[in-house]
């Protein structure tokens, strides 16, 4: 199931004798998947925006009003304004057409100012020409976005990461990766991700940390065992912690051996 409902708010305006009632109309997108029922607001352009929140079946049924109509006659066709003009968007970036890819995605975010892959797309467009002024300003707006970090982009928010980092953006690369861990802790990727960015800007201590993390959560990642042995012996581990990570890596063979072959 997937629509545009609607819900009524009566509030009451003016004070004593010129006091009146006055009713609100907002709009919802709707969607179903599988028991889950989720629904998101509409912006001003028509366009399902900003953050989703789960509702019940009973709730459906008690709070919100189908609107059919004005789903397939405004709603719907501005939906697929914008799916256009990202998808153009996406296919320009990927042949290098940059130009022809930021007027792209310029036009979605007219649409829709919020939406994660034309963001994301236009950022990479920006630091692949090195315009590190305008990367800067979608940076600030996607470290915002929670929905920015979902799982459904993690291709594209992986690609951002590792350019903001190619591109020296390097306080913004770590400050990108702390958003995402506060989203998701148990992504081992991430971790070490964000042990590269902490390296390039000398954390060493931080960089060790994370690949620690990375290896408690996945101990045979195979990324993460790699670059801590390659700081082994490119003697980047302060002396003072090299024993403790011996100790963590020995601990975490033995974890990955104990726990044998998956089933």
């Amino acid at each position: 199931m997937r629509g545009v409902f609607s819900t009524q708010e009566i509030r009451r305006v003016g004070t004593g004798t010129t006091t009146r009632k006055t009713v609100q109309k907002t709009f919802w997108f709707i969607e179903q998947h599988g028991d889950v029922i989720e629904c998101q607001p509409l912006n001003p352009n028509y366009v399902p925006s900003g953050p989703k929140r789960k509702i019940t079946m009973d709730e459906l049924i008690s709070k919100f009003a189908p609107e059919p109509e004005f789903y397939l006659n405004s709603v719907y066709p501005k939906m697929q304004e914008l799916q256009h003009a990202v998808d153009n968007g996406d296919e320009h970036r990927e042949k290098g057409e940059n130009f022809a890819a930021e007027y792209e995605y310029s036009r979605a975010l007219k649409v829709d100012e919020e939406n994660v892959r034309a963001n994301f797309g236009i950022g990479l467009t920006y630091m692949e020409r090195g315009d590190v002024e305008k990367a800067q300003d979608i940076f600030e707006r996607l470290v915002k976005l929670d929905a920015a970090f979902e799982s459904e982009h993690k291709h594209l928010f992986n690609e951002f990461g590792i350019n903001l980092r190619k591109n020296k953006m390097l306080q913004q690369s770590v400050e990108y990766y702390q958003r995402a861990l506060e989203l998701s802790q148990n992504d081992e990727n991430l971790h070490m991700n964000m042990a590269r960015a902490l390296l390039e800007t000398k954390d060493i201590n931080g960089c060790i940390d994370s690949l620690l993390k990375a290896l408690e959560i996945a101990p045979t990642h195979e990324a993460s065992l790699k670059f801590l042995a390659w700081m082994i012996q490119k003697n980047l581990v302060p002396e003072d912690r090299q024993e403790a990570v011996r100790e963590a890596l020995r601990a975490l063979a033995q974890a990955a051996q104990d726990s044998g072959p998956a089933e």
